[in-house]
């Protein structure tokens, strides 16, 4: 590379800069120091209460449990699939 060329990149890049520098500011503005006051967190009380018996009993829906929906249960493996064997005899 030749100085010229060099000192071109240089001048370049330094633009660039000047460039995104500015559009940037004019984007998104100045940054202020402003102080801003927020809401506090409430105190988490340490007890609990009890769940709701109508919600969480025996007789409850169990989440967790794996459904399989429009599989049949009977003795036969269905998970084979039975196609007519083919001949490629040419």
């Amino acid at each position: 590379m030749k100085k010229s060329d060099v000192a071109i990149l240089i001048l370049a890049s330094v633009g660039s800069v000047l460039v995104a520098y500015f559009v940037g500011n004019a984007l998104f503005g100045k940054v202020e120091n402003e102080t801003e006051s927020v809401p506090t967190f409430t105190v988490i009380e340490p007890t609990l209460t009890e769940p709701r018996v109508d919600i969480f009993n025996k007789t409850a829906i169990n989440p967790t449990v794996e459904i399989e929906v429009g599989k049949e249960d009977n003795s036969e493996d269905t998970t084979e699939e039975t196609a007519p064997a083919q001949d490629n005899e040419e």
